[in-house]
């Protein structure tokens, strides 16, 4: 019994660690998505089959799911980037950000008390 505590206590204290640098990035690391498959594979091999052996075959297959949810998110966080880049560079082509600002002019009428919409008088 010493034994699986001893590995329930690295399992959480690897998901804990592998929590802290979770972030959305393009960058093709998978780390933290295979290291938390395999602490939660390994804790729950290990509390299925109360054994070492269950453990580290729990341990292999979250390590094998995690990596595989790692590459899937990498891939949603790099369509995620292109299209923002892509959509920002259109923007700056057809003018988007200049005409953003268009709104600091002087307006061409106004709404008067008696709820009519009245023009300026032209200079």
């Amino acid at each position: 019994m010493k034994s699986f505590t001893r590995i329930a206590a690295a399992a959480v204290l690897a998901m804990g660690a592998g929590t802290v640098s979770a972030m959305a990035a393009c960058n093709g690391d998978t780390s933290t998505e295979t290291v938390l498959g395999a602490g939660a594979g390994a804790a729950a091999g290990g509390l299925a089959s109360h054994s070492i052996a269950g453990a580290a075959i729990g341990g292999v297959a979250g390590g094998l799911i995690g990596n595989a949810i790692g590459h899937s998110n990498n891939r949603e966080d790099c369509r995620r980037d292109a299209y923002y880049y892509d959509r920002d560079r259109e923007m700056a082509e057809n003018g988007a950000y200049h005409d953003r600002y268009a709104y600091n002019r002087p307006p061409d009428s106004y709404v008067g008390r008696d709820g009519y919409v009245h023009d300026y008088p032209d200079d």
